[in-house]
């Protein structure tokens, strides 16, 4: 499996029992959905290796304490412990609405009502205080706040972001 074909779940980050047991810390707002899992991918070098699951509880917030097969004593917990935890793309619910997952969109148009057409989305840019859509434009890069009331419309069909930002902002990105 790449990466690329997956999504990040979140990461072991600490072992939970003598016998193995390690809890996983789930980057979801809704960790209820992959209570159920048969298998996950550790990313330990450079693969994604499959890890399947003998039992699995939910625990308070986002964090799943995990029994994997053959990892049956601290040993086994420390060798995968602080590993980034993936799923495989298809396993995501599908979002509709103005709701989407940040991959899904990369590639899409970003055009505000006002503007028009400000440029193709490169990236989002998770790393800062506020989202951030990283659109490109002419061999420039901007930046345009990733927030709600900015957000028109997901149009799926037409690859397209619709916003409606403050006058000025996209401008002033420009310039």
């Amino acid at each position: 499996m790449q990466k690329e074909d997956c999504f990040y779940l979140g990461k072991i980050v600490k072992k939970y029992s003598y016998k193995g047991e390690v809890v996983l810390k789930l980057d979801t707002d809704k960790p209820d959905i992959y209570e159920n899992l048969d298998a996950v991918f550790l990313d330990l070098g450079k693969n994604l290796l499959p890890f399947f699951i003998e039992s699995s509880l939910l625990q308070k917030g986002n964090q799943m304490r995990i029994r994997f097969e053959d990892v049956n004593n601290e040993a086994d917990a420390d060798a995968i412990l602080k590993t980034d935890v993936y799923l495989p793309l298809n396993l995501l619910p599908k979002l509709t609405g103005n709701q989407f997952y940040f991959h899904e969109i990369i590639g899409f148009m970003l055009e505000d009502v006002h503007f028009g057409e400000v440029g193709i989305i490169t990236s989002i840019n998770d790393k800062t205080a506020q989202d951030l859509f990283v659109i490109e434009k002419d061999d420039s890069e901007i930046l345009i706040p990733m927030i709600d009331d900015f957000i028109q419309k997901i149009d799926r069909e037409n690859k397209k972001v619709i916003v409606e930002t403050p006058e000025g902002l996209i401008e002033m990105n420009i310039g």
